[in-house]
Protein backbone atom coordinates (compact mmCIF):
# COMPACT_ATOMS: atom_id res chain seq x y z
CA UNK A 1 0.00 0.00 0.00
CA UNK A 2 0.95 3.68 -0.20
CA UNK A 3 1.38 6.36 2.40
CA UNK A 4 -0.85 9.50 1.96
CA UNK A 5 -1.18 12.83 3.56
CA UNK A 6 -4.14 13.68 5.35
CA UNK A 7 -5.60 17.14 5.48
CA UNK A 8 -4.23 17.39 9.15
CA UNK A 9 -1.15 18.49 7.40
CA UNK A 10 0.60 21.83 8.70
CA UNK A 11 2.81 22.32 5.24
CA UNK A 12 6.02 21.60 7.75
CA UNK A 13 7.75 19.74 4.64
CA UNK A 14 9.89 17.31 6.91
CA UNK A 15 8.73 14.47 5.12
CA UNK A 16 9.57 15.84 1.27
CA UNK A 17 13.64 15.46 1.72
CA UNK A 18 13.39 11.85 3.39
CA UNK A 19 11.57 10.03 0.64
CA UNK A 20 13.69 7.80 -1.69
CA UNK A 21 11.31 7.93 -4.28
CA UNK A 22 10.78 11.88 -4.54
CA UNK A 23 7.40 10.41 -4.29
CA UNK A 24 5.96 13.76 -1.60
CA UNK A 25 5.46 17.06 -3.50
CA UNK A 26 4.66 20.54 -1.77
CA UNK A 27 0.90 21.56 -2.46
CA UNK A 28 0.19 22.86 -5.68
CA UNK A 29 3.51 21.48 -7.07
CA UNK A 30 2.93 19.50 -9.93
CA UNK A 31 5.27 16.17 -10.05
CA UNK A 32 7.41 14.63 -13.01
CA UNK A 33 7.83 10.27 -12.80
CA UNK A 34 11.41 11.17 -13.40
CA UNK A 35 11.83 12.97 -10.19
CA UNK A 36 14.38 11.19 -8.01
CA UNK A 37 14.30 7.87 -10.26
CA UNK A 38 15.76 6.70 -13.78
CA UNK A 39 12.06 6.59 -15.35
CA UNK A 40 12.10 8.35 -19.07
CA UNK A 41 8.76 7.09 -20.21
CA UNK A 42 6.09 5.35 -17.88
CA UNK A 43 2.91 3.72 -19.70
CA UNK A 44 -0.01 5.42 -18.35
CA UNK A 45 -3.08 3.52 -16.99
CA UNK A 46 -4.85 4.20 -20.72
CA UNK A 47 -1.82 2.55 -22.50
CA UNK A 48 -0.34 6.05 -23.78
CA UNK A 49 3.06 6.26 -22.59
CA UNK A 50 4.22 9.73 -20.77
CA UNK A 51 7.61 11.01 -21.19
CA UNK A 52 8.93 10.89 -17.22
CA UNK A 53 10.20 14.88 -17.60
CA UNK A 54 6.83 15.43 -17.99
CA UNK A 55 4.91 17.94 -15.66
CA UNK A 56 1.95 16.32 -13.93
CA UNK A 57 -1.56 17.51 -12.52
CA UNK A 58 -0.17 18.82 -8.64
CA UNK A 59 -2.67 16.12 -5.91
CA UNK A 60 -2.99 18.45 -3.84
CA UNK A 61 -3.96 22.35 -3.92
CA UNK A 62 -3.65 22.86 -0.06
CA UNK A 63 -0.75 20.47 1.71
CA UNK A 64 1.72 18.39 0.93
CA UNK A 65 0.55 14.76 -1.10
CA UNK A 66 2.37 11.95 -2.07
CA UNK A 67 1.93 10.60 -5.52
CA UNK A 68 0.84 6.81 -4.49
CA UNK A 69 2.27 5.06 -8.07
CA UNK A 70 5.94 6.37 -6.77
CA UNK A 71 5.60 5.54 -3.32
CA UNK A 72 6.94 1.72 -1.58
CA UNK A 73 6.33 2.61 1.50
CA UNK A 74 10.16 2.91 2.26
CA UNK A 75 10.34 -0.48 0.85
CA UNK A 76 13.90 -1.73 0.20
CA UNK A 77 15.57 1.37 1.67
CA UNK A 78 14.38 1.85 5.38
CA UNK A 79 12.77 -0.18 8.14
CA UNK A 80 9.91 1.99 7.94
CA UNK A 81 8.14 4.30 6.08
CA UNK A 82 10.20 7.72 6.55
CA UNK A 83 7.85 10.82 5.99
CA UNK A 84 5.46 8.94 8.70
CA UNK A 85 8.82 8.60 11.28
CA UNK A 86 9.48 12.24 10.62
CA UNK A 87 5.73 14.14 10.98
CA UNK A 88 5.34 16.22 13.74
CA UNK A 89 1.14 15.76 13.57
CA UNK A 90 1.16 12.22 12.24
CA UNK A 91 -0.82 12.82 9.63
CA UNK A 92 1.57 10.59 7.12
CA UNK A 93 -1.06 7.06 7.08
CA UNK A 94 -1.70 3.94 4.95
CA UNK A 95 -3.62 4.70 1.89
CA UNK A 96 -6.96 2.56 1.95
CA UNK A 97 -7.11 3.07 -1.81
CA UNK A 98 -3.52 1.47 -2.58
CA UNK A 99 -3.01 -2.02 -1.32
CA UNK A 100 0.07 -3.30 -2.56
CA UNK A 101 2.24 -6.80 -0.98
CA UNK A 102 5.89 -6.22 -0.11
CA UNK A 103 6.98 -8.02 -3.04
CA UNK A 104 4.55 -5.49 -4.98
CA UNK A 105 6.28 -2.86 -2.97
CA UNK A 106 10.22 -3.93 -4.34
CA UNK A 107 9.61 -4.06 -7.66
CA UNK A 108 7.77 -0.85 -7.93
CA UNK A 109 11.21 0.04 -6.20
CA UNK A 110 13.13 -1.49 -8.81
CA UNK A 111 10.88 -0.04 -11.59
CA UNK A 112 11.48 3.70 -10.05
CA UNK A 113 15.48 2.88 -10.09
CA UNK A 114 16.20 0.65 -13.24
CA UNK A 115 20.26 0.78 -13.67
CA UNK A 116 20.93 3.90 -16.72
Amino acid sequence: MAIMITDECINCGACEPECPNNAIYEGGAQWRWADGTTLKEVVAPDGSTVNGTTAQTPVSDEYYYIVSDKCTECVGFHEEPQCAAVCPVDCCVDDPDYRETRERLLEKKDWLHIAA
